[in-house]
């Protein structure tokens, strides 16, 4: 039997050398690696689902056409300034690039807004958990008097049941329910859109070994290798580079001293009143995190370079060069997906 060779850009970890201070060799170049050690690599990872379904609110197309009409439609904020949209931009890679997102009144949020593409395969939604799903998380924003500033859940209904096509589409899109305009439903509706935002990136294709031409640059294949040295891989791992898990927001350290962040946000303790829960926050994917400025849960920091030296240093207490943060950047940036056009465009109420 032919031994399988395939010319990939993968951790090899005896091609590699890190001393004491967190340097190493430049010279370091992509190599050949066989088919048991891509095996590594992508047990490690993995490919992007291409599904994200949830058994409590089974999909269908008229639900996704419903959801995506709701996401974009500013009748979901009080005085109709403000669309889920508008702070998850699907044409800016779910993201308003912005420190904190204004609401409905032009007041900004205490927190950054994170990127809906592939949200809906994270085990919990928002920094602080406090959602267990994107059909949770998609009604909260609308009743928060800082967000969206919608008074309460009726007048949500009363304001869609204006509009004859909604009653049509929402009987359509729950055919068992004999009142299915409802503010869960709104939820759901929304939710099951967002099941739909998975986009794949190079990485992807790359660990699917689809092509040769999908192979990964040297300096993106080191980057992979720095990586995994820094410690990462600890928390940024799995299909969503992210996503699964809470940490402490600065294990050797104060985050606020490396980001400039002027508020000292306690993260989940807000949620559960624990002071175990203090400063964790949610690891966010790094899928489309080159898309994604600022970065953290305050957006305090513009550069990505110097979001990795500061992670690197209060969550693995090493001190990495530029060059190796710039390797570490160069490889993130195979994570960016490719984004079709009609997504990012509003529909238009039939």
């Amino acid at each position: 039997m032919k031994k399988a060779v395939i010319y990939i850009s993968v951790i090899a970890f005896a091609l590699t050398s890190c001393s004491g201070d967190g340097k190493k060799s430049e010279s370091a170049k992509a190599e050949k690696v066989t088919k048991e050690e891509w095996k590594v690599a992508s047990s490690m990872f993995g490919v992007l689902p291409k599904t994200a379904p949830n058994p409590e609110n089974p999909l269908n197309d008229t639900k996704i056409e419903l959801g995506k009409l709701l996401y974009f439609d500013t009748r979901l904020s009080n005085e109709g300034n403000i669309s889920c949209n508008s702070c998850h931009d699907l044409a800016t890679f779910g993201v308003d690039n912005k420190t904190t997102s204004p609401g409905d009144t032009g007041e900004f949020g205490e927190r950054n807004s994170p990127t809906v593409y592939n949200a809906a395969l994270q085990f919990t939604q928002f920094w602080d958990g406090r959602a267990k799903d994107v059909e949770e998380q998609a009604i909260g924003p609308i009743l928060n008097p800082i967000e969206h500033a919608m008074p309460h859940e009726k007048a949500v209904i009363d304001r869609l049941q204006e509009v004859a096509e909604y009653a049509k589409l929402f009987k359509k899109a729950f055919p068992d329910q004999k009142n299915p305009v409802t503010y869960q439903n709104v939820g759901n509706a929304i939710g099951a859109f967002e099941r739909t935002l998975l986009f794949p990136s190079r990485f992807d294709r790359f660990l699917a070994q689809e092509s040769n031409a999908y192979l990964l640059s040297a300096k993106e294949a080191q980057g992979l290798r720095d990586y995994q040295e820094a410690g990462c891989v600890t928390c940024h791992s799995g299909n969503m580079f992210g996503g699964n898990m809470y940490q402490k927001f600065g294990l050797y350290g104060d985050y606020w001293n490396l980001t400039g962040s002027k508020k000292h946000d306690e993260g989940r303790k807000d949620v559960t009143g624990k002071e175990a829960d203090k400063y964790l926050f949610k690891v966010p994917t790094l899928r489309n995190v080159t898309k994604t400025a600022p970065y953290f849960h305050d957006g305090s920091v513009a550069k990505l370079e110097d979001a990795v030296k500061i992670m690197a240093k209060l969550q693995s207490n090493k001190d990495i060069t530029d060059e190796q943060a710039s390797n570490i950047t160069a490889f993130l940036g195979t994570l960016t997906s490719k984004i079709p056009a009609e997504i990012t465009k509003a529909p238009v109420l039939p």
